[in-house]
């Protein structure tokens, strides 16, 4: 199987490609390094990742930048942070992409908890992330050639305790529970579905 990861050089996405590219075909894509270097922000420049990558079989996305800070604070221009990044940035990739899979294929975003659990400071991320899974769940009953769809929408992840201090009272997702939920989008039937790997 072909498998493009957009966010290759990030956290989740290294641990994915190196446990996915035993044994499958991995396109690693980032924004400054990688197999392919791409900006989700920009739509010519994620058109021009598909050209170069060719007809695939999944896409991975571990990638989604957004706003952190506090509410008090916060403009638009900084709330735009997340809405062009990681919510447009994942709906362009899925808009293009559709033109570029192969049939049977599947997309899998990335959300996280925070669409149904809020914290402080992170309240682009939650926005955009109800927004993603949104569009994940329309986008299910209009993609064609059995093409599929999901999210996977982890906590706080094991390798990254710098965001420890924000989720209080989170056990954190280990890489094992994150590369399952993933699995269980890339290789299972499910369409539309919201995967929550804990």
């Amino acid at each position: 199987m072909k498998i493009i990861i957009v966010g290759a050089t990030g956290t989740m996405g290294k641990h994915l490609a190196s446990v996915l590219e035993k044994d499958h075909e991995v396109i690693r894509v980032g924004s400054k390094s990688g197999d392919i270097q791409a900006d989700i922000t920009s739509p010519e420049s994620i058109e021009n990742m598909f050209r170069q990558a060719g007809p695939f079989d999944a896409l991975i996305c571990t990638a989604g930048p957004s706003y952190v800070g506090p509410w008090k604070s916060m403009t638009d221009k900084e709330f735009r942070k997340g809405l062009d990044g990681k919510l447009m940035g994942q709906v362009n990739l899925v808009l293009i992409g559709q033109h570029y899979i192969n049939p049977k294929g599947s997309f899998t975003l990335i959300t996280g908890a925070l669409t149904n659990e809020p914290v402080l400071n992170f309240a682009n991320a939650s926005a955009a992330n109800g927004a993603v899974e949104a569009f994940v769940r329309a986008a299910a009953i209009e993609l064609e050639n059995g093409v599929r769809i999901n999210a996977v929408s982890p906590t706080v992840l094991e390798d990254s305790p710098q965001y420890f201090r924000f989720f209080h009272g989170d056990i954190p997702v280990t890489m094992k529970q994150l590369e399952f939920g993933f699995r269980k989008s890339v290789f299972g039937a499910n369409t539309g579905q919201v995967i929550k790997p804990y």
